[in-house]
């Protein structure tokens, strides 16, 4: 699923427009990317958790000439679902 079709079946279950749905969507993504970005994590409940899981720095291979190379650390968004949506996947 895409998110114009995320859009198109949350307007058909809510009373709103896909233009306002489409609006509260990306509202939503942007306030959980501005609270990760900021270091705090996004917790709904009955859904899971948002957070940033920093993975360190490492030495790697380029893969067309077998050099040694360095792979520098980041800070990734992970996910963890609820215990309510993995029960009723």
């Amino acid at each position: 699923m895409n998110k114009a079709a995320l859009v198109s079946q949350m307007a058909a279950h809510s009373e709103l427009t896909k233009k306002d749905t489409q609006a509260a969507l990306t509202s939503m993504l942007n306030a959980i990317e501005k609270s990760l970005s900021e270091g705090d994590q996004v917790q709904i409940n009955g859904f899971g958790t948002f957070t940033l899981s920093y993975y360190p720095a490492r030495k790697g291979r380029n893969p067309q000439t077998g050099e040694e190379i360095e792979i520098e650390g980041a800070n990734k968004p992970v996910f963890k679902p609820a215990k309510a949506l993995k029960d009723g996947l």
